[in-house]
């Protein structure tokens, strides 16, 4: 039983859940606008997932909730690098116009554990409210303006308003951490749930949801794909409405964050 804790203990704090996310987040980009499996860029987003989020959380910036972790820290620091170096192979692979793409989502992963202006020690996370935006941004950018833009088919309505719905998607994914981390945030962040509290938080989160559904209905003409969304909608609706302050230990970091990777599985095995 230890054992098992332990690994699911690796697999979370080592970001390998989240990188999961983002992959079933950009299949699901794929499937939807019928676009070919795309190895290289696939597993690049996977690793460089895996890296990025470990940097922000290990690299002693972040200064969040991990000061358990040091038992482990070491073992997080060597899978880091394993996946750095898989991720390079991967990027050789790759045409250079399409890691170009990824510039901006980069830098912006990069100054929000990295002081902008090291003199005053700030950097993006530490700004008032962009914490959630910025994450909402790169998470859309990587996970479906890039897949598309690969292959050259991002100039359309459809695409378009399916961003704001990618947008508004994870933003509202993105609050059960925020009410959590109401513990740990300092004042200065205002955080939506800082500002407004945990129960308007759970009301906006509601109305933006409602929106990404009348855009899956708008912009899909798969009913499949429409009854899975409506399932995903039920089941982040339901998280956030029972997501408190003293969330259990797993609540976000593995129940909400899979909520992409249940929404892939479903899509892949009864398509």
């Amino acid at each position: 039983m230890e054992s098992l804790k332990s690994i699911l203990e690796f697999y979370i704090n080592s970001s390998i859940h989240v990188a999961m996310a983002v992959y079933s987040l950009v299949r699901i980009t794929e499937m939807y606008f019928g676009l070919p499996y795309n190895e290289s860029l696939n597993y690049f987003i996977f690793y460089g997932t895996i890296t990025g989020y470990n940097f922000v959380k290990y690299a002693g910036i972040a200064k969040l909730h991990h000061r358990s972790l040091t038992k482990n820290l070491r073992l997080i620091q060597i899978f880091s690098l394993f996946a750095f170096v898989l991720m390079i192979y991967y990027a050789v692979k790759l045409p250079v116009k399409i890691l170009l793409f990824f510039t901006p989502f980069s830098l912006l992963t990069l100054f929000y554990a990295v002081p902008v202006f090291r003199r005053f020690s700030i950097n993006l996370r530490s700004v008032a409210t962009l914490k959630i935006i910025v994450i909402a941004l790169v998470w859309t950018g990587v996970t479906y303006v890039i897949p598309i833009n690969a292959v050259n088919e991002l100039e359309n309505t459809k695409v378009i308003v399916g961003f704001f719905q990618r947008f508004l998607f994870v933003v509202v994914l993105t609050l059960p951490f925020d009410i959590r981390d109401l513990r740990y945030d300092l004042k200065y962040l205002q955080t939506i749930p800082q500002l407004i509290g945990i129960e308007r938080t759970k009301k906006v989160g509601f109305v933006l949801l409602a929106f990404t559904m009348v855009i899956e209905f708008f912009i899909t003409p798969n009913h499949h794909f429409k009854f899975v969304y409506l399932c995903v909608f039920v089941m982040l609706l339901f998280f956030l409405q029972r997501a408190k302050r003293n969330q259990t230990k797993y609540y976000a970091s593995f129940w909400v964050e899979g909520l992409p990777i249940i929404w892939w599985l479903i899509l892949q095995f009864r398509v």
